[in-house]
């Protein structure tokens, strides 16, 4: 009743698995099929038998032969150059801190990993001594000789992995409360707020509000205070922190210091809804002098109508126009300072100056500007920033008045 399929072994395997999928698909069982197959390894043949045909199921099975042995190492070197292609210079690397916490969190898991290794040695070269030493010798008739109970090795069993415990767990609680010391008095406070789908950072310090970017400087503490705003978020910038969880009604905290200088991404690490896989932000860690530039260009107030162009006038004119509904107006979510009072979605009076737009996923320039403005929901699904319906005037409007708020 099945088909014998025998060929190279990759496309035997391949089919194998297509006709695999086919049945599932059209219904059958899964723990019946699997109850209804049986593989049997042997030095030069891979043979699936079925033993089982619920409901008329047909399934081939493909047998690997003494001419196809070159299988077995193609697949060998699939495997590995799958494995290598996790490994590279990865932007959002938890191997490459690039803060104390990060570096502790890091020095951390290496310590915990090399016990795992040990581990994984000894338990491994056991495992194979015994199937050498103890394998069914020819001739041999019956069961070898039944052993029960072991004292010392049961104690040995049991005691090493209680040492082996108390190593990983010394080191992890005094990471712990390394990691959980209150802030400097010098610490540079930042307050993150999570929203459905982006990042919002207040600096209470210099009474500055942006999104989607949080600067800090290299070199100095840097005090998370964190919260949000609607469900549960997770914020990570696997370079310089450990993951935190973002609870409405809760206040989370983070310290560490950055100390080098760079763009490291971060993003939401806790399923959030439809675009959590969006809500991504930078940490643009500056030099000093970089980071006291940029806060005296966010506390600069945006320019005054009479110094705009006349295309950015039109932006302000389809900025702050009320539509029906009114809640697509956008002064009914958005602030600019002098401008609009929002607080539903991003302070926008800097946005000019930020290098993406829409919680991270697109590109602050022209081209991302009118992407997101004439179809925020194609863009970022589940989106709460509504459609419009702005003409082409107005869209151009805005993006060049957008762009002047730098």
């Amino acid at each position: 009743m099945h088909d014998d399929v025998e060929g190279s072994g990759l496309s035997a395997v391949l089919t194998w698995i297509t006709h695999a999928i086919e049945t599932l698909t059209i219904g059958r069982d899964f723990a019946t099929m699997c109850r209804g197959w049986a593989v049997q390894f042997s030095s030069r043949t891979l043979l699936t038998t079925p033993l089982l045909h619920a409901n008329g199921c047909a399934m081939p099975s493909f047998r690997l032969t003494p001419r196809h042995v070159w299988a077995r190492p193609v697949m060998l070197v699939v495997a590995l150059a799958l494995s290598v292609a996790g490994c590279g210079p990865y932007p959002q690397s938890t191997l490459h801190p690039r803060s104390d916490l990060g570096t502790e969190l890091s020095d951390l898991y290496m310590q915990i990993f090399w016990w795992a290794v040990l581990v994984f040695i000894i338990v491994e070269s056991l495992l194979v001594y015994a199937v050498i030493r103890f394998r069914a010798r020819p001739g041999q008739e019956g069961e070898p000789k039944q052993i029960y109970g072991h004292t010392a090795l049961e104690i040995a069993w049991t005691v090493a992995p209680a040492v082996i415990l108390v190593f990983i767990a010394v080191p992890s609680v005094q990471s712990i409360f390394r990691t959980s010391q209150p802030p400097p008095a010098d610490a540079l406070e930042v307050e993150v707020i999570g929203h459905q789908w982006w990042w919002e950072f207040r600096y209470p310090e210099y009474n500055l509000v942006t999104a989607g970017e949080m600067h800090i400087p290299v070199g100095r503490p840097v005090s998370l205070v964190m919260t949000s705003a609607d469900v549960i978020h997770s914020f990570w910038v696997p370079r310089l922190a450990g993951k935190r969880d973002v609870i409405l009604g809760r206040t989370n905290r983070l310290l560490f210091t950055a100390d080098s200088a760079g763009v490291y991404l971060g993003q939401c690490a806790e399923y959030c809804g439809t675009s959590h896989g969006n809500m991504r932000f930078r940490t643009i860690v500056d030099a000093p002098a970089d980071f006291d530039a940029w806060v005296q260009q966010q506390q600069t107030a945006p320019p005054p109508a009479d110094s705009l162009t006349e295309i950015e006038r039109r932006g302000v004119e389809a900025f702050t126009s009320v539509r029906t509904p009114a809640s697509n107006s956008c002064i009914a979510c958005h602030a600019i300072e002098g401008v609009s009072f929002g607080v539903l979605g991003p302070n926008l009076s800097h946005v000019g100056g930020r290098t993406t737009i829409a919680g991270g996923i697109l590109p602050n320039t022209t081209d991302g500007l009118r992407r997101w403005l004439t179809d925020p929901a194609g863009e970022k699904p589940g989106s709460l920033m509504p459609n419009v319906d702005l003409s082409d005037a107005e869209t151009d409007g805005l993006i060049a008045y957008l762009q002047s708020l730098r």
